[in-house]
């Protein structure tokens, strides 16, 4: 990168969920001068993952995203990358399905019986997902995106002389997050023009991740559970990873997960005492480990389904995600971050 690139004000990115880690790739890689910022501990967003301490020892647990899959062509040779590189691999192509509603947390009650829904291949990443959006932001060979974690972005502004973050310019400004934290940010007339508001709700997740010193439960890799309060999706967090620690990952409804949003920690005892039953119509062996992962904005309930991103271009304020698509999913955010990045570097930041 040139001294006078140097000089030049940066691209902020705010997000460093995969959405963004990949707007900032793009933008990296063209010798843009990017400054990523994220309010959380370290890069992931909504594929971050927790460690736990398992009988196999210590494994980062997928906590947001349970998977993801490729079609597109682009996602897809980022994803052979992965592959060829030993970070993702293939998971299944098959999940098991469970009834759940009445009986589902007594003894006796439904539990796996060979039910399964087929469809495309699932990926999962031996690292965690979060080591994914890692790769993106610092991977061999390129130059490193600079990212700034445990940071609030409290204002973007829009000026004659181009847009202002917390004060300081800025060449372009991306949100890569949900659209309520953009409203939150975005100055009125722009999240007027973008159509993003607030009030595009999202639904709550509580993921309840367990450990056990041995596994307990019939082969699965995944289950949708059907027709229950209480949980959604389960998933065999070491069948996931492809290691077998004893680490099941459990998502909850969305009704259950809005009253419980306040006390996460509160949301683990009913879950974890309706896994055996719905697994195996027996009791729940006491597990050696167990926490709760509050996920205030899991999954938009309304897509920006005709454009992959959203760019003002009178302001130069931006926003990319999964709600930018036709439907909410991994690859989805990483195309609305890839296309916008490139947009950026052909019209504003062209020259």
């Amino acid at each position: 990168m040139s001294s006078a690139a140097d000089r030049r004000a940066p691209v902020v990115v705010v997000g460093a969920g995969i959405a963004g880690a990949a707007c900032a790739r793009v933008l990296v890689d063209a010798g843009v001068p990017v400054r990523l910022v994220d309010r959380g501990r370290r890069p992931g967003g909504r594929m971050s993952g927790r460690r736990v301490e398992t009988s196999v020892g210590v494994r980062v647990a997928d906590l947001g995203a349970s998977y993801f899959t490729a079609s597109g062509d682009g996602f897809s040779a980022q994803v052979a990358d992965w592959e060829a590189r030993g970070l993702a691999h293939r998971w299944t192509d098959t999940f098991a399905v469970v009834r759940g509603g009445r009986g589902a947390g007594e003894p006796g009650g439904p539990r796996l019986d060979g039910a399964t829904s087929s469809g495309p291949w699932r990926w999962g990443a031996p690292g965690g997902l979060r080591s994914l959006v890692d790769d993106l932001l610092s991977p061999p060979g390129r130059a490193p995106v600079p990212v700034r974690t445990s940071t609030d972005v409290e204002s973007v502004e829009a000026g004659p002389d181009g847009p202002r973050v917390d004060g300081q310019p800025a060449a372009a400004v991306v949100l890569a997050v949900p659209d309520p934290q953009a409203a939150d940010l975005l100055p009125r007339m722009v999240a007027t023009r973008l159509d993003v508001s607030a009030r595009w709700n999202y639904r709550p997740c509580i993921a309840v991740y367990a450990a056990w010193p041995q596994r307990w439960w019939p082969h699965f890799d995944g289950a949708f559970v059907n027709d229950d309060d209480l949980l959604v999706f389960l998933a065999d967090d070491g069948a996931r990873r492809g290691d077998g620690a004893p680490v099941l990952v459990a998502h909850t409804a969305p009704d259950f997960s809005a009253e419980h949003l306040d006390d996460p920690a509160a949301a683990v005892a009913p879950v974890v005492a309706a896994l055996g039953p719905l697994l195996t119509g027996r009791p729940t062996p006491a597990p050696s480990w167990n926490r709760a992962h509050r996920w205030s904005l899991a999954q938009p309930l309304k897509q920006h389904a005709e454009e992959p991103f959203g760019l003002d271009e009178a302001t130069g304020i931006a926003v990319c995600g999964d709600a930018w698509g036709p439907t909410s999913k991994v690859e989805t955010a990483w195309a609305s971050g890839t296309a916008l990045g490139a947009e950026l570097l052909r019209g504003r930041l062209a020259g």
